[in-house]
């Protein structure tokens, strides 16, 4: 029987109107997300897709519905406990890289490891992301002196360092062309089976739909297919 990581109940997200209705922006979604799989969120822009994902990442609490995260009702923790949850279970890679300009890739991802006060041994863990998503070599080099997928690829080992149980990737692949965008969600595939990383990706690239596990489609904050 195949493992649920996490999963929506019927979750709604809405948002006030200044003398209107409430707009929502999500409408009884429901879905379950497979441990160490990589799950695909496609939608056009404005589908609902990053105010899911910031639901399902503890970022955002939703209007109606309940969020369960390896069984346990993410709404009933206290904030302490979701800052936690975040701290340690999740990873974030988002469509800006915002990488730290002035240190170089392999400065990066041991820079997230000391934030997530990780207790492992940060040289030899940071080396070992940075080969996972193939950029060993270059691992001194400064952001400004590599291409947008290489930095890309440190946001993803800076994001899986501190060894998340899931990782969430909003749009990863949106300012990269189409064969660079291919590489990353294949490292993302790569990551699943050799770090057992679950991973959640939006995109409104149909391109890359087919190396998904699962895919869940959005439209108009409504749940479409999946």
């Amino acid at each position: 029987m195949e493992e649920i990581i996490l999963s929506a109940e019927k979750v709604s997200r809405a948002f006030p109107v200044v003398d209107g209705e409430p707009f929502y922006a999500l409408k009884d979604i429901t879905l379950a997300v497979p441990a160490h799989k990589l799950t695909i969120l496609k939608g056009r822009s404005g589908s609902g897709k990053t105010t899911l994902m910031n639901i399902l990442g503890a970022l955002d609490s939703p209007t109606e519905g309940e969020v369960f995260f390896k069984g346990q009702e993410i709404g009933k923790m206290s904030e302490k406990e979701r800052t936690l949850i975040r701290r340690q279970s999740i990873g974030f890679v988002f469509q800006s890289v915002a990488l730290v300009p002035m240190l170089s890739a392999y400065e990066n991802v041991e820079f997230a490891l000391r934030l997530a006060n990780y207790e492992g041994d940060r040289r030899q863990r940071a080396e070992e992301c940075l080969r996972l998503v193939g950029l060993f070599e270059r691992m001194q080099h400064m952001p400004q002196e590599m291409s947008g997928g290489e930095q890309q690829r440190v946001a993803i080992a800076r994001a899986i360092a501190h060894k998340p149980e899931i990782l969430f990737a909003d749009e990863p692949t949106a300012e990269l062309d189409t064969n660079t965008g291919l590489q990353v969600v294949k490292i993302f595939k790569d990551l699943t089976e050799q770090e057992g990383v679950t991973i959640l990706m939006t995109t409104h690239d149909t391109g890359l739909m087919e190396i998904g596990d699962a895919v869940f489609e959005l439209e108009g904050g409504e749940l479409v297919h999946g």
